[in-house]
């Protein structure tokens, strides 16, 4: 058997879109499971839409999901260079050896003439119109610089089969296939010819991509075909959806790796996420380690239907993750928020850390669940009233009244959390309340909220005993 390779090949134009990195992903965990080799291509052949840096991105996104290649530009590896750029004149060799099989020919239509052959639905279709010239007027055409591209000569009749790994067999008419071009005036390759040729050259066993190229396969497996090479194994994913109708899309500015990872999502928690979208493991296990899913990814169980992305979940998996952050990790990744929310270093961030760890969903929730602490002002006393506790205006009342001689006593080298806990556990037995009482009227008289992120004791330590006491003493007033 074969040595499985594997490829992911992006074209860099910018961020990395979601859909394109569970491709990566999925390439990686068929070859790791499989104990094959990962490669890594550029397709940068269409210059127009070839944005600087992009390569840089590409990189700097798959370190960041744990997904790393074997060969690529990078890395190098027997086969490079693992650029398409590079490759230019690769391309041209192989597409004029298909021009003297027959399988391929010169097309020298202008654009206007191209434009002439819409329907009257607009689509256009080669009509194979320079397929007839002679090899007199090809060569007189060629030396006379007139610009060309190399088409490929696709049969009219007959249906052209191929078995894909998740659809089974796919059956295309050959008439529903156009002539497409392979180099472009430019003299580079168009993605469909490149991709053949660098599959094959750099032994790809396996091809892995999205499903709306199931109805050009026929096309590579044609070329494949001419020149008399051994086809790939392929696998089609399914589209990642944004709703039953609407492919999750790069336009809308929702699809992109980077603009979760901005908006306070962990890598890993993405990677985990967008691996069970169109992929179900046999278990009901939901929280994968990259191991785990290396070891349990198989692609039987790649759906054939597309996958809706449920921000929810998302956001349900990103608190798991970040709730198992060990603290001080934890505040490298909350400290930009906190830089960027109403307590820029005006409190501990560290303190309000320990309050949020377990209550956010992603980094981003910090910016709004810490304004609470400068928004203090008058409010409602029905704040205080809980049935269940069996609170009411008088009891909050008289704990304030109560509470605020005792917390003045302490030493400000006392007033933090832990110590806080201590005093109104002793006011609660001290006084006959019950604690939960206690806490509760404290938290509402300091925060002047009825939910909080954190209780009476975190928010005590994190005001300060000077403010703290301020505010117990201005919610009391304002109660009498």
């Amino acid at each position: 058997m074969k040595k499985v390779r594997t490829r992911f090949a992006p074209s860099p134009t910018g961020y990395m879109h979601l859909g394109n990195l569970r491709s990566a992903l999925y390439g990686f965990l068929f070859a790791r499971q499989n104990n094959g080799e990962y490669i890594l291509r550029i397709e940068d052949t269409d210059l127009d839409r070839y944005v600087p840096g992009a390569v840089e991105v590409i990189y700097d996104t798959l370190e960041r999901s744990g997904i790393y290649f074997d060969e690529g530009p990078n890395e190098g590896g027997p086969y490079g260079p693992y650029v398409q750029s590079l490759r230019k004149e690769i391309y041209l060799k192989y597409a004029k050896e298909l021009v003297d099989k027959g399988a391929a020919y010169y097309c020298f239509c202008t654009k206007e003439r191209l434009e002439s052959l819409a329907d009257e639905t607009g689509v256009k279709k080669y009509d194979k119109h320079c397929l007839k010239l002679s090899k007199e007027e090809i060569e007189e055409k060629l030396r006379s610089g007139i610009p060309y591209v190399i088409r490929q000569n696709m049969p009219t009749t007959g249906v052209s089969k191929y078995t894909d790994l998740v659809y089974g067999e796919i059956v295309i008419e050959n008439k529903e296939l156009e002539d497409q071009v392979l180099i472009k005036s430019d003299g580079f390759p168009t993605y469909n010819f490149a991709n053949v040729i660098d599959d094959h050259l750099m032994h790809v066993t396996h091809v892995m991509r999205g499903n709306e190229y199931l109805s050009s396969t026929p096309k590579y497996n044609l070329l494949y075909d001419a020149f008399g090479w051994e086809k790939p194994q392929y696998i089609h994913l399914p589209p990642i959806m944004k709703d039953e109708t609407r492919k999750l899309s790069k336009r809308h500015g929702d699809a992109y790796f980077d603009d979760f990872v901005k908006k306070g999502f962990l890598p890993e928690a993405i990677v985990n996420y967008i691996a069970l979208l169109g992929w179900s493991p046999k278990t009901n296990q939901e929280k994968f380690t990259m191991e785990e899913l290396i070891q349990q990814f198989d692609i039987k169980g790649i759906s054939r239907s597309g996958a809706i992305f449920d921000i929810n979940k998302l956001c349900w998996l990103n608190s798991e993750y970040i709730k198992e952050l060990d603290f001080d990790k934890f505040m490298v990744y909350a400290t930009p928020y906190f830089e960027q929310s109403s307590i820029k270093n005006r409190y501990d961030y560290r303190k309000f850390g320990k309050i949020l760890q377990t209550r956010i969903e992603t980094f981003a929730d910090v910016i709004e669940k810490v304004k609470f602490i400068d928004e203090y002002q008058q409010f409602d006393p029905i704040l205080y009233e809980n049935k269940k506790l069996k609170i009411d205006i008088p009891l909050a009342k008289d704990i304030l009244s109560r509470s605020i001689p005792i917390l003045e006593e302490l030493d400000d080298n006392m007033w933090y959390a832990e110590k806080m806990h201590e005093v109104i556990v002793k006011i609660a037995e001290r006084f006959g309340y019950k604690a939960a009482q206690v806490y509760t009227v404290l938290r509402v008289a300091l925060s002047g909220l009825s939910v909080t992120p954190g209780g009476s004791a975190e928010i005590a330590d994190i005001l300060g005993k000077n403010e703290s006491i301020r505010r117990l003493k201005q919610s009391l007033a304002w109660l009498d």
